[in-house]
C-alpha cells in the first residue's frame, strides 16, 4: 500500500497578524483531500504546518515514515491562501525540495500554484494540480501506482515531460458535494487546537464548509480553485457533520468558511429547521452579502439556527466605488442589513477595502463616515490587492513590477499607482482602526453610565484603551494629512 503524506504551506507563525489573533483552524481542504485518497486505499497521514516554526520540521517525518508521495495541498477555504503571500510560497518551495531530497513524488495544489505553476515546476515539483483537486489527485495517484507514466489524459494537471511543460487544462468542478466523505478530522491534533481556543477565547471553534465557489463577479475577487460556480451541500449533510463534531470533539462554535453562505433560496431556513429538530446547540459565524441577507426571512433563520457573527463585504461607503468594483450591492442595503442583524443580536462585522482604482478623498470620507455611523461589532481593513485572473488585475498588471505579492497579510502595500501613495494607505489603515476603537470605548463608557450593572472586564478594557486612542489618532490624522498633501 503506497504511503501518502499530506501537508500544506500555510504557517500561522509566518503571518504575524494571524498568529497574534490566536484563532487557528485546521487545514480543511487538506483533510478533505486526505479523506478522499484514504477512501481509495492509500495509507494517509498529515503533517500540519499551521502551528510549527519551519518547513524543515517535516524532515524527521519524511525520514521515519518514508512516504511514496508528498502532497502539498493548501486549504482553498482559507481566503489568505488566495493572496499568494510570498512567505507561504517560499514555504511551499522548501517543502517540495525536502520531499524530492527524500525520494518522494511531489504533488502540489494551491491557488498560487494554479496561477503560477511554472514557478513550482522550476523548483522541482513533479505535478501541479490546477483548480479543484480531489478527483484529479485520485486519478493521478491511481495512474502512478499502475505505472502509467502518460498522464496527459487526466484533466487538471501541469507537469514537465522532456523539459516541455504540459498543461492538461482545468477539470470541471464537483457539483454533488454530498458525494464527498467527511474530512479526515482524525488526522488533526484536535486537542492542541482546542486548548489554544479555550485558553484564549473561552470557546472551541472548528471550520466547516457548506458550499464551494461564488457566482458573483466582483472584479477584484479571484476564484482559482472553486470557480465562478456555486455548489452546495445539503442542509442534512451539513447538520450530520456538525453533530459528528459536537459529539466527538465537543465543539461549541463553528466558522462556516464559505465565500457566500446560504445563497440557495430556502437553504438557511431548512438548516434552521433541522438544527432545531435535532436540538443541536452551537454558535457559528459566516460570510454573506447584504443583498442576500435581506431576502426572505434569512436573518431570522440565521438567528434561530445559532448564528452569532455575520461578516459582510461592505467594502466601501461610496456607491461610486462599489459600482466600479461590480459589487452589485448598495449603501442602502449595507445600512438596512446591519440594523436588522443588530436587532436580532447578531454580531455584525465589515470587510472594508481602501485603495481601489479612482478612489478619492471624498470616497474615503464616505467609508469612514459609514463605519462610524453603523459601528459594526468588528471589522477588517484591507488595501486593494490585484489577484491573477481578475479584471482588476488586468487593469494594473503592468505596474506590478517590483512587488506583485504581499509578504504576509499585514503587509498592506498598495502595489499600483493610485491617487495617494502606498505610505498614505498604510497610515490610513492604522488611523481608521484607531478611531473605530476610540468610538467603541466611548460607547462602552456611555453604556456603563446608563447601565452600571453591565460592567465587565471587556467593557472596562475598551474604555481604558480609548484614552490611548484619543491622542494617538489625532497624531496619526496629522501625519495622514501630510501624506495627503505630498501625493
Amino acid at each position: 500500500m503506497a504511503k501518502v503524506l499530506f501537508t500544506h504551506s500555510y504557517f500561522y507563525k509566518f503571518d504575524t497578524k494571524q498568529w497574534k489573533a490566536k484563532q487557528y483552524y485546521p487545514p480543511l481542504a487538506t483533510i478533505y483531500a486526505a479523506s478522499c485518497i484514504r477512501k481509495r486505499g492509500f495509507d494517509v497521514s498529515l503533517f500540519d504546518t499551521n502551528l510549527i516554526s519551519s518547513p524543515d520540521e517535516i524532515i524527521p517525518i519524511l525520514d521515519e515514515d518514508k512516504p511514496d508521495y508528498l502532497i502539498v495541498y493548501d486549504d482553498g477555504f482559507n481566503y489568505l491562501t488566495k493572496m499568494c503571500l510570498t512567505n507561504m510560497r517560499e514555504a511551499a518551495f522548501r517543502l517540495s525540495q525536502l520531499g524530492k531530497e527524500k525520494g518522494c513524488t511531489v504533488i502540489l495544489s494551491s491557488s498560487d500554484s494554479t496561477d503560477h505553476y511554472e514557478k513550482y515546476l522550476d523548483k522541482g515539483t513533479d505535478y501541479v494540480i490546477l483548480g479543484e483537486a480531489e478527483l484529479t489527485l485520485s486519478k493521478l495517484l491511481s495512474n502512478l501506482e499502475e505505472n502509467k507514466t502518460d498522464v496527459s489524459n487526466i484533466a487538471g494537471l501541469a507537469y514537465r515531460n522532456n523539459n516541455a511543460t504540459i498543461n492538461t487544462g482545468k477539470r470541471d468542478i464537483l457539483t454533488n458535494l454530498d458525494s464527498l466523505s467527511l474530512p479526515a478530522w482524525d488526522l488533526v491534533d484536535i486537542n492542541t487546537y482546542k486548548k489554544i481556543w479555550i485558553d484564549n477565547h473561552g470557546i472551541f471553534s472548528l471550520n466547516i464548509a457548506t458550499t464551494r465557489g461564488c457566482p458573483f463577479k466582483c472584479n477584484w475577487c479571484a476564484k482559482p480553485i472553486y470557480g465562478n460556480r456555486y455548489n452546495s451541500r445539503s442542509p442534512e449533510e451539513v447538520s450530520n457533520e456538525i453533530e459528528h463534531l459536537i459529539e466527538n470533539y465537543h465543539v461549541d462554535h463553528f466558522w462556516i468558511c464559505d465565500d457566500i453562505f446560504g445563497l440557495i433560496p430556502g437553504w438557511v431556513q431548512a438548516f434552521r429547521d433541522i438544527v432545531r429538530d435535532r436540538k443541536l446547540k452551537f454558535k457559528y459565524k459566516i460570510q454573506s452579502r447584504v443583498d442576500l441577507l435581506l431576502a426572505e426571512d434569512t436573518i431570522d433563520a440565521l438567528a434561530e439556527s445559532g448564528a452569532d457573527t455575520v461578516w459582510v463585504g461592505a467594502e466601501s461607503g461610496s456607491q461610486k466605488i462599489l459600482d466600479a468594483m461590480d459589487k452589485g450591492t448598495t449603501i442602502e442595503q449595507i445600512y438596512k442589513a446591519t440594523k436588522l442583524l443588530k436587532g436580532k443580536k447578531i454580531r455584525t462585522a465589515f470587510f472594508l477595502q481602501f485603495g481601489y482604482l479612482g478612489e478619492t478623498k471624498e470616497d474615503i470620507r464616505q467609508t469612514i463616515d459609514m463605519l462610524l455611523e453603523l459601528m459594526p461589532d468588528d471589522m477588517g481593513i484591507s488595501v486593494s490587492y490585484p489577484l491573477p485572473g481578475t479584471l482588476f488585475y488586468e487593469k494594473v498588471k503592468d505596474e506590478l513590477k517590483k512587488k506583485a505579492n504581499w509578504t504576509d497579510s499585514d503587509d498592506l502595500a498598495l502595489m499600483f499607482r493610485n491617487n495617494f501613495s502606498p505610505k498614505y494607505y498604510k497610515k490610513l489603515h492604522r488611523y481608521v482602526h484607531k478611531i473605530y476603537r476610540r468610538k467603541q470605548g466611548f460607547q462602552s463608557l456611555l453604556t456603563l453610565l446608563r447601565h452600571p450593572s453591565s460592567i465587565s472586564k471587556k467593557r472596562i478594557r475598551s474604555i481604558i484603551a480609548s484614552l490611548y486612542y484619543i491622542p494617538i489618532s489625532l497624531i496619526e490624522l496629522l501625519q495622514l494629512k501630510k501624506l495627503e498633501k505630498a501625493a
